[in-house]
């Protein structure tokens, strides 16, 4: 999972992509990245870490012009290292191009394969570079006809933003997979336009949303204005559903719904589905807030943060390596022992993903005195591995793909354990429980899209974008 900020058409571009690219901060925390073009000349900074860690003021003013790229990222294919940073920039004979992607193809194995039997040098290990190659292969005249002959051949989850330049020119293009897996957003700052995984960039930046890249839709910012086209082949949409259920901010909007209203419905239904007798509802923060006080409202169970988040520590789900991961749990969270000692604690979190951090949360409430300890997950199980850009670990890796509920229990060392159910889920996301319109595959082995060689699960597992 990534995230993209882009902005056309505002004299201090590089600076407000900069703030929206910390807005999107919780999105990708390995490596950070802008592109600005400036008369048609694109320069580019990225580096590792933090968007605080990779710019400054000196790196800002060496970045002039007035449209500018960024992407923050957490690798989900190809290896956490500064080479497949983004945004990536290329040069050709007609301009340069800045392409930043969120998501994952499912068939780059095949066609850099047969990419590099035509010819082409990779620079990356990313399945973004693929996108460009096949647009250097495309016979279109210009870039909007080179971008969607590569799309035709691609599968998968991408939205990406690109800044193209020929010659003082500069263009910002947004685009969608024709089964909108991932979010983007269009919104307008004063006479500028913007692009941006998440509506939350555009409170910071006190821009206003317009409306969503729809599923199959590319945009086209030019000094004119706006134009739209279509996706040579729409498919249905079928966004990913753990955009509500963790990885957006609860201050965004997602396809359309309100992340931590959804949220906070999930928590209501599992109050509902899986009530137990209990003295407090405490959260996993800072994603199980909403669900948590929505499991208070909906019990009557009061509600108070038994855990305390140390904000100096990322999160933990989307560290690259699991010493990391496991060492963050117990750095990252601490007990509040005068609210859960002696008490019956009910304990809600988004997901359980390999049940580790939920065992040592559970432990830690139980040393700070807990009587009982309660797992409430505001999810189904997670019993799949995600191939459009989620980090989800392979199958062998998933604690519920090969264990029941009881046995999980067990192994976590809870009272209770009880998940939200699939149709619970969408209920709270969509307000109906079938699931239309939404892509749950890590929860139901149901891919929308057909894997290929790149869908790999050890492959995909070591090749991080």
């Amino acid at each position: 999972m990534c995230g993209v900020f882009g902005i056309h058409g505002h004299d201090e571009a590089a600076n407000i992509a900069y703030l929206g690219m910390h807005a999107l901060q919780h999105r990708g925390q390995e490596s950070a990245g802008l592109v600005a073009a400036d008369d048609g000349k694109l320069r580019r900074h990225v580096a590792m870490g933090l968007v605080s860690d990779a710019f400054n003021r000196d790196v800002l003013a060496k970045l002039p012009g007035s449209t500018a790229i960024g992407h923050v990222r957490y690798s989900t294919a190809g290896s956490s290292e500064l080479r497949n940073a983004q945004p990536f920039l290329f040069e050709y004979a007609g301009g340069s191009i800045a392409i930043a992607h969120n998501g994952n193809l499912v068939n780059a194995t095949e066609l850099r394969t047969e990419l590099e039997a035509q010819g082409s040098l990779f620079q990356t290990n990313s399945d973004t570079e693929v996108i460009v190659h096949l647009m250097a292969k495309a016979r279109e005249p210009d870039v909007l006809g080179k971008l969607m002959a590569a799309l035709r051949r691609v599968r998968g989850a991408y939205s990406l933003v690109i800044l193209a330049t020929h010659g003082a020119t500069s263009t910002m293009i947004g685009v969608r997979d024709p089964n909108g897996f991932r979010p983007l957003v269009i919104g307008r700052l004063k006479d500028a336009y913007v692009l941006s995984s998440e509506t939350c960039s555009f409170d910071l930046i006190e821009g206003d949303l317009l409306r969503e890249v729809e599923p199959g839709e590319i945009v086209v910012i030019e000094k004119g204005g706006m134009t739209t086209h279509r996706h040579p082949e729409v498919s249905t949409s079928n966004f990913c559903v753990f955009e509500h259920v963790y990885f957006a901010r609860p201050d965004s909007l997602v396809n359309g719904k309100s992340v931590y209203r959804a949220r906070e419905k999930m928590g209501m239904r599992l109050a509902q589905e899986s009530p137990v007798e209990a003295d407090v509802v405490i959260p996993v923060p800072d994603s199980g807030v909403p669900a948590a006080i929505g499991y208070s409202k909906e019990s009557g169970i009061p509600f108070e943060m038994g855990l305390i988040r140390s904000h100096y520590v990322g999160r933990t789900f989307i560290e690259p390596q699991d010493s990391i991961r496991h060492f963050g749990v117990r750095l990252k969270l601490s007990p509040v022992r005068s609210i859960v000692d002696g008490k019956r604690v009910v304990v809600v979190d988004d997901s359980l993903v390999r049940g580790t951090t939920s065992r040592k949360i559970v432990k830690m409430l139980r040393a700070a005195g807990a009587k009982e300890v309660h797992l409430r997950i505001s999810a189904p199980p997670t019993t799949h591995p995600c191939f459009y850009g989620i980090d989800t670990p392979t199958r062998s890796e998933l604690v519920a793909a090969s264990h029941s509920v009881d046995e999980i229990n067990t192994y976590v060392t809870s009272d209770t354990l009880a998940y939200l159910s699939h149709e619970g889920m969408m209920q709270a996301v969509a307000g109906e429980g079938t699931g239309k319109g939404y892509c749950s595959a890590c929860f139901t082995g149901k891919y929308p899209v057909a894997l290929g060689q790149s869908a790999d699960l050890v492959t995909l597992r070591r090749a991080r974008v």
